[in-house]
């Protein structure tokens, strides 16, 4: 933002709503190197080799299928990608990894274990385990002799973790640790030989442990009956006196929910790419469908109506994947630089999560709802034959609909999206503070419209303005809270505005700069054009879904001179011109229907 913004190219979390960033700062799929495109290419293989044609052994949890697969991603290094080679991990970038992700999007039920055990399964003893903890288990896991598992959740306690009432208490020797309770949808509990197991010490302190298998007194419940995600064991965990030693405690007494979270914020990530791996093969699944369906003597691909639905599931990914890419590059970026000054690999990681957790739960959120849209229409496309258990279409259906609530439901992310941003604001670790009191001048002021300048100059303008909106709504709401007159607490909806209209901006952003990057990077207008394309319907769209946000959110606090003076710039500030929106989906749709398949 030109008279709003801070210019600066390094961006810390939350930073994007202050200041602006060039397209040489992002990362894009698109310039992917040789190492990476070869590690994609290894990926690619492995799912459409091993784990596609075995998707119904999967969802049928038959011959001990998933730990199998498990076993053999371990024989290619795939476990430990993200993990320091000193035990037996290959530690590639940040990059690296999401590009893993991406290309695994597609396996189905498979990628919960795939992501558990990865994920919330190891990086918790990474984050958090003593140097003994890690060598002891690490290696073990990273080459896939033990299988991992988390458990977090109770009957009682869901969204609210820390309400957990599993119990450990101390023996009189304080050798170990007696458990007692129970956890629920444990992912991986079936075949699991180590547990991330989270109780109440003394009844009150939470804290996490690592757990054996074998351990006398952990028995498990029957496989549960899913809507979806069929392949993934998911059984309740019972503990009954179950002896922990003292040494498997899991980071400090007390402070189990900073193992908790942490462990989110990554997962969060991680089930974005996910999410848009899958709906990309799922927009494949959708055009080869429609090119081949006729009626009426003609594809259905050549419908308008169709040609809408397969535009709009590829500006809906693209939108996200722009952003989860430039976020991967971002906590790529942070864990590189605190490691060249001598920061420990597992804690540069860690750090680099807890950063930017503003936009893991943006991403979670905008990945989970992008692909939920583009398998309902890839369903729709199908017609009757979607609703049929012999195609694809239904089982993706059932397996997306999981990501929506858990890591945190996507309530929960958006509540978090704001309140983390406003604690970061308290701590001073951003200044949300000045920049919203100049667009508050601004507003007073009412200084003549910015000139749009350059060949992105409009949808430059759009971004800054659409910052300014989400400053100028959050700083008022603010403002009356500070003033004793609004509680935010008790007004979900409108933090739900503000975080609807934080996720629009940073997927707006994010493709506007690949969009530019990739114009400086083709010698191919035709695909420029497409690009271009994405990008003008996303910001028309967003103009819109950001101007009514702000206005509900705004008629929720404000009344009399201060709401119609609040109108009146989110007005000024809604002024992106209008576009013929069918015509730019029809060149999207255009690109879609030629390749017969996800090209972009």
């Amino acid at each position: 933002m030109q008279d709003t913004m801070i210019k600066n190219e390094v961006l810390k979390g939350g930073e994007y709503l202050i200041k602006d960033s060039k397209p040489e700062d992002i990362f894009i799929p698109e310039e992917i190197n040789e190492e990476q495109q070869m590690v994609k290419d290894m990926v690619h293989d492995f799912l459409y080799q091993e784990v596609m044609p075995n998707i119904d052994k999967i969802d049928r949890q038959e011959d001990n299928i998933t730990v199998k697969l498990l076993d053999k991603m371990a024989e290619l290094g795939l476990l430990g990608t993200h993990m320091p080679a000193e035990y037996g991990g290959s530690a590639l970038d940040t990059n690296s990894n999401t590009i893993i992700c991406d290309v695994m999007g597609p396996a189905a039920s498979f990628t919960v274990p795939y992501a558990a055990h990865t994920g919330i399964g190891m990086l918790p003893i990474l984050y958090f385990g003593t140097d003994a903890q890690k060598q002891h288990y690490l290696p073990r896991l990273i080459n896939g002799e033990l299988k991992s598992a988390y458990c977090l959740t109770e009957p009682g306690s869901g969204s609210d973790a820390l309400a957990a009432k599993t119990r450990a208490d101390l023996s009189a020797d304080g050798s170990h640790y007696l458990l007692n309770g129970q956890k629920m949808w444990i992912t991986n509990s079936g075949f699991a030989d180590v547990f991330i197991v989270f109780a109440q010490v003394g009844g009150n302190k939470f804290t996490g442990f690592i757990v054996e298998r074998n351990s006398p007194g952990l028995t498990l419940g029957a496989e549960e009956n899913k809507l979806g995600i069929k392949g993934s064991s998911t059984r309740q965990v019972f503990f009954e006196n179950v002896k922990v030693p003292a040494t498997n405690v899991l980071g400090e007494i007390g402070k189990g929910h900073l193992i908790a979270f942490n462990a989110l914020n990554v997962g969060r990530f991680k089930l974005c790419v996910l999410s848009i791996g899958g709906a990309k093969k799922s927009v494949t699944t959708a055009v080869q469908y429609a090119n081949e369906r006729i009626q009426f003597d003609v594809p259905i691909s050549s419908f308008g109506a169709i040609q809408y639905k397969l535009a709009e599931q590829a500006i809906r990914i693209f939108a996200v994947d722009s952003a989860m890419y430039r976020v991967s590059n971002m906590m790529q970026d942070s864990e590189q630089k605190q490691e060249a000054a001598g920061v420990e690999y597992g804690e540069a990681k860690l750090k680099a999560a807890e950063e930017f957790a503003i936009e893991c739960a943006i991403l979670k959120v905008a990945g989970s709802e992008a692909l939920d849209y583009v398998i309902d229409e890839t369903l729709q496309i199908h017609g009757g034959m979607g609703y049929s258990e012999e195609g694809t279409a239904a089982r993706a259906y059932r397996d997306a609909r999981i990501n929506r609530i858990y890591e945190g439901t996507n309530e929960i992310n958006r509540l978090l999206t704001v309140d983390m941003l406003l604690k970061r604001a308290m701590k001073g670790a951003i200044d949300i503070v000045g920049p919203a009191w100049a667009v508050q001048k601004e507003l007073a002021s009412m200084p003549s419209m910015e000139q749009a300048e350059g060949p992105y100059g409009e949808e430059e303008r759009a971004v800054r303005d659409f910052k300014k909106i989400v400053l100028m709504v959050a700083g008022a709401a603010a403002k009356l809270q500070m003033d004793g007159k609004l509680n935010l607490k008790e007004e979900q909806e409108i933090i739900a505005n503000v975080a609807n209209m934080m996720i629009d901006v940073l997927l707006a952003e994010s493709l506007l700069l690949r969009v530019q990057k990739l114009s400086g990077m083709s010698n191919k207008p035709a695909a420029q054009e497409v690009y271009d394309a994405m990008l003008r319907v996303f910001l028309h769209d967003a103009t819109a879904r950001i101007q009514k946000e702000g206005a509900d959110a705004l008629a929720s606090f404000a009344e009399g001179d201060l709401l119609r003076t609040l109108l009146m710039g989110l007005k000024r500030f809604s002024k992106y011109p209008p576009v013929n929106v069918k015509n730019e989906r029809r060149k999207v749709a255009a690109a879609l229907i030629a390749a017969n398949e996800w090209c972009f």
